[in-house]
């Protein structure tokens, strides 16, 4: 938060200066989340990502199963169980147990690496494209509106370059 309240700072001060010496700079601001899912990768790279979650849900879903199953045979013998077996079938739910609650943060982990490992080339893409746009036209910044880090922008002194970007990317 003092990162995002000093870069906000740092950019107005800039502004305050630059706006003395060039009274005509421009600035283009976007949705960069609306810029991202407009690509046609998108789609694709989520389709990918939900199909390996699928994947992860099932065997969570398989292992909870076969826990489950397990716990209800030691539930049904503990009774009749030697102190020894009971203490042995107990540990084995323990241990399944403490496999399972690993594997569910694995997945996840797992997920979030495939998910930044999809989303890589499309952002580089949006970046490169947003970087040929200001350049094109002699934006001194782009601002992304989706952190809400800026409650107002004039439009007299903005552009909103949220379709020109779309078009760019297709």
């Amino acid at each position: 938060m003092k990162r995002l309240a000093s870069i906000i700072l740092f950019m107005c001060v800039f502004l305050g200066v630059s706006a003395q010496e060039n009274a005509t700079m421009k600035f283009g601001f976007l949705s960069y989340e609306a810029a991202l899912q407009s690509m046609p990768d998108y789609t694709l790279a989520q389709k990918n990502l939900a199909d390996l979650k699928a994947q992860y849900q099932t065997e969570a879903k398989r292992v909870e199963d076969e826990f489950n199953r397990k716990y209800e045979e030691f539930l049904e013998g503990q009774r009749e169980f030697p102190k020894t077996i009971l203490q042995k079938r107990q540990s084995e739910l323990q241990e399944l147990m403490q496999k399972n609650i690993a594997f569910k943060q694995q997945s996840l982990d797992e997920l979030a690496k495939a998910e930044q490992e999809a989303m890589a080339p499309l952002r580089i893409k949006l970046i490169e494209a947003l970087g040929k746009i200001g350049s094109e036209r002699g934006y001194a910044f782009i601002v992304d509106t989706d952190q809400k880090a800026l409650p107002f922008i004039n439009p007299a002194m903005g552009e909103d370059i949220n379709q020109t970007v779309q078009d760019a990317l297709k």
